[in-house]
């Protein structure tokens, strides 16, 4: 009896354990990073054949951590990034003048400056920002090549106009804007791509501080705004700070996920929306039926298969607390394979995986060939967590 009752506790055990490990403290700079981060992306900068970090830091400089093959990130930002204080939101990466190497955009709200950076070739960057040709209050970018001419073009969301930036191939831009996208004055906060009426032209999905939209590809990089005959709205506002998109139920088509809060727009419903496609780009909100409800502030959220079995499931970075504050789990919603949710954050991430987050990076950071995921605070320190499975 008594070694049935071990083995069964050691069972249970192994069914309980997270699937990820706090390793911050040891692989992080932690004494570096500012707690205001607002995006982070990972790329190979250096072209060592391991993933770096940079982060988008707000009203400080940006900062940008290489990684030492094992996972281990040291911060290298004074010789590799110019150290500018930006209010620094989202970040890009391409090769945009194709010389075969990685180059960024990062876009910025309060001083409306996008930043625009060029690799020498050995992961060091110098300041290209002139290329841009516009300002605005950005707190979006998104690198997508918009009329198929093989160049990395940008897309930039804006307080107020929306803004495209098409490549001529040198990392040269010309503003687009008035030929390409329909008129809108919106806040907008996130910008996601994909066909989502399968028409095979890459369509835009746009979450905004109020009415989201859909923009349709006519297959020449022009846009236009079919969110009213496509997606259903609520009767009760909406700020959203995130979207993404992703075949949640398997039928071959995309779905929208949204991510809410309450920040800047009274009154916001704060739960956040789950709509499935019909297979021609026509969206039903499916929010009661198939996502828990909750009110955590999602600043963060994104598709992605954590527990690797086969379907999306949802990770969302949260602030559950007034200006800003509070900390919260990084939420983990596990998807049943038929596009209907339920909370597994206790069974994947430890509890430690709390904080302020607005951005989850996926990738295999010390390359034993499992999913790690850094996480983004403002407000709190980020987090580095090694996959266990």
């Amino acid at each position: 009896m008594k070694i049935i009752l071990t083995l069964t506790i050691l069972l249970l055990f192994n069914i309980q354990s997270p699937q990820f490990r706090d390793v911050s403290e040891s692989h992080l700079p932690v004494a570096d990073l500012g707690k205001l981060s607002m995006d982070a992306a990972s790329a190979d900068f250096d072209n060592d054949g391991d993933l770096d970090i940079l982060i988008a830091n707000e009203h400080r400089p940006n900062i940008m951590l290489i990684n030492d093959g094992t996972g281990k990130f040291t911060n290298e930002s004074a010789s590799r990034i110019p150290q500018i204080n930006h209010d620094s939101e989202d970040i890009g990466i391409a090769d945009f003048d194709h010389d075969g190497d990685l180059d960024i955009i990062v876009v910025s709200e309060d001083d409306k400056t996008n930043e625009f950076y060029l690799n020498n070739g050995d992961g060091s960057f110098i300041d290209a920002g002139n290329r841009i040709p516009v300002t605005g209050t950005s707190n979006a970018v998104l690198v997508l090549d918009v009329n198929l001419d093989g160049h990395p073009d940008i897309i930039i969301g804006n307080n107020g106009q929306n803004r495209i930036l098409i490549n001529d191939g040198k990392a040269h831009f010309t503003d687009e804007t008035e030929s390409r996208l329909a008129a809108m004055n919106d806040v907008t906060q996130s910008v996601a791509a994909g066909d989502i009426n399968n028409d095979g032209f890459v369509d835009l999905v746009i979450a905004n501080e109020g009415k989201n939209r859909i923009l349709i590809n006519n297959g020449k990089g022009i846009f236009s705004d079919e969110s009213e005959n496509r997606m259903d709205y609520r009767s009760s506002l909406e700020e959203s700070r995130e979207v993404d998109l992703g075949d949640i139920d398997g039928d071959g088509d995309l779905d929208i996920f949204f991510g809410n809060v309450a920040a800047f727009v009274e009154n916001a419903d704060k739960q956040n929306r789950l709509l499935i496609n019909d297979g021609s780009g026509y969206f039903k909100d499916v929010t009661d039926a198939s996502l828990p409800k909750d009110e955590d502030r999602s600043f963060g959220g994104t598709f992605f298969d954590i527990d690797k079995d086969g379907d999306l499931d949802i990770i969302t970075g949260n602030v559950n607390g007034g200006q800003f504050g509070g900390s919260t789990p990084i939420r983990v919603y596990l998807n049943n394979g038929k596009g209907k949710f339920s909370d597994g954050t206790n069974s994947i991430f430890p509890a430690s995986a709390t904080g302020r987050a607005f951005d989850m990076e996926f990738a295999d950071f010390n390359g034993d060939g499992k999913t790690d995921v850094y996480i983004a605070n403002r407000g709190t320190i980020d987090i580095l967590l090694f996959g266990n499975k």
